[in-house]
């Protein structure tokens, strides 16, 4: 992945307010050529000790993606005050933008 693609990612994603979330594609879609896989593997590689909240990034269907740090990505949502419904998704009016 090139590194100005990364940085547009990462921009994206550091610009998500506390308490909303956004998707993969909405990510993408943000940027000049990425896809929604491309996002998924710029927040995979995020180096140990970084500050973007990754955790805001959800799936189109608004649920969160299965993988290791899921979670942890529940957690800190709810500490924001995103609280999935009965379906495990985030409710659509915390969508962002």
């Amino acid at each position: 992945m090139k590194a100005t693609l990364r940085e547009q990612i990462h921009t994206v994603i550091a610009a998500i307010p506390p308490g909303r979330v956004t998707t993969y594609g909405r990510v993408a879609a943000m940027t000049e050529a990425s896809t929604p896989r491309l996002v998924a593997r710029a927040l995979r590689e995020l180096p140990a000790g970084h500050g973007l909240p990754w955790y805001r990034v959800v799936t189109a269907s608004r649920k969160l993606a299965d993988h290791p740090g899921a979670a942890e990505q529940r957690e800190r949502l709810a500490a924001e005050g995103v609280v999935l419904d009965d379906r495990g998704r985030v409710p659509e009016e915390r969508l962002w933008p």
